[in-house]
């Protein structure tokens, strides 16, 4: 089965936490091991001085994860994150992150996933993660 941008909006929906929810993350794209989230810009997700929260852009990457596991699995498995390790590049200030997502392995029981934060301007963040495969 293809994941479609609309079945992994309902992915979100269906399977994350409220607050995950808030951060009002857009699916863009998904390929069989890729995603591209968008997070839009808002003052909710800044911290002092303007700039969004590094812990915005860390959950953002986290869950465009999930999404790109689906898209290469044909849909939602149980899993969960078992290591992220996030550098920042330079702030984001008023404008959207697009977070983009490649699983560089996808086993039987975990997945190894990087992941590129950018504005139109250049990237922001770079992170890798490894997933569980639960389910």
């Amino acid at each position: 089965m293809t994941v479609k941008p609309e079945d992994a909006a309902g992915i979100l929906r269906d399977n994350f936490a409220p607050w995950v929810l808030d951060l009002g993350l857009v699916v863009e794209e998904v390929g069989d091991g890729t995603a591209v989230l968008r997070l839009p810009w808002s003052e909710r997700l800044a911290r002092e001085g303007g700039a969004v929260s590094g812990q915005a852009l860390m959950a953002a990457a986290d869950t465009a994860v999930v999404i790109a596991v689906a898209g290469a699995k044909g849909g939602f498995v149980p899993m969960t994150t078992v290591q992220l390790n996030t550098s920042f590049m330079r702030p984001v200030m008023g404008t959207d992150v697009l977070v983009t997502v490649t699983l560089g392995k996808l086993g039987r029981t975990l997945a190894f996933a990087d992941i590129v934060m950018a504005t139109d301007a250049a990237p922001v963040a770079r992170a890798s993660a490894v997933y569980a495969i639960i389910g």
